[in-house]
């Protein structure tokens, strides 16, 4: 081999080895990560975003996401406290806080934070009744964020929020519930129709009260009636003979006998 050849051999060794050493030796942390560098094992430090330079074969670094991460948390079956099967599944928002403690202290912290979301959902499950499941999402949502944030602040880990998205009830509970809701709206209907006649009622008998007292309001409505009943176009009208002018055109005629005593009789008058 000629002596070109080896100093071309020469030449791309050694840019190789600077290339090895270049990439164990740069590191590039983002905005968002931390870099936590061990030095034979052992935590050296914390490095922040940038252009960070190790010690090469001796550091190592681990970067670890500051960013909120979204997990959904898998649909749960359980029983709630009033005997009902409900599926439950929710979402749980969490930030590591500790980047020493989320690589140190716990295996794997997301795959942590998963398991103890999955128990904590089971358990809220067993103390609630299904109405609670239902409407009071929020005291629930509440609860969950405790229960699960007291674990994973030794993980450096914070919760910051978990919500229920969906309760799945079985198929026989849902009619009954539909059944339960049309009978609840049945009642209200009944109720309101009887509070309308009741009032109806007591508004007719006023009315009554303050006809008897002026009998003329009596023939004026009478008089009223018919004008609204003939602009129905109908061929026979049947309306009541006033008693009072009865006893007028009797107590007016001479008094040649005994009159006949005057009874409450109904004329009909054909059109």
């Amino acid at each position: 081999m000629s002596v070109a050849g080896i100093a071309a051999l020469f030449v791309v060794a050694v840019v190789v080895i600077l290339l090895f050493l270049l990439s164990t030796t740069v590191r590039v942390v983002e905005q968002f990560e931390r870099g936590l560098v061990f030095r034979f094992g052992k935590v050296r430090g914390v490095r922040e975003p940038g252009l960070r330079l190790l010690i090469p074969f001796m550091d190592r670094m681990v970067k670890v996401p500051m960013r909120i991460v979204t997990m959904p948390v898998p649909a749960q079956e359980g029983i709630t406290r009033d005997n009902v099967t409900v599926r439950v599944d929710a979402v749980v928002y969490f930030q590591v806080t500790d980047p020493v403690k989320a690589v140190v202290d716990v295996q794997d912290y997301l795959f942590a934070v998963a398991q103890v979301g999955q128990t904590s959902l089971r358990s809220i499950i067993g103390k609630s009744d299904l109405d609670e499941l239902l409407s009071n999402r929020e005291e629930l949502n509440a609860g969950l964020s405790a229960m699960m944030d007291s674990p994973a602040m030794g993980w450096g880990v914070h919760i910051h929020l978990v919500e229920i998205k969906d309760v799945a009830l079985p198929e026989s509970m849902k009619r009954s519930m539909s059944r339960q809701a049309e009978a609840e709206r049945e009642r209200r209907a009944r109720i309101i129709t009887a509070e309308g006649e009741l009032q109806a009622s007591q508004m007719l008998a006023e009315a009554g009260t303050t006809m008897a007292a002026a009998p003329a309001a009596m023939e004026l409505r009478l008089l009223q009636t018919v004008v609204e009943v003939a602009a129905e176009k109908n061929s026979t009208l049947v309306l009541p003979f006033p008693v009072e002018l009865l006893r007028f055109l009797d107590r007016a005629a001479p008094n040649t006998g005994e009159s006949a005593p005057v009874t409450n009789t109904d004329t009909s008058v054909a059109e």
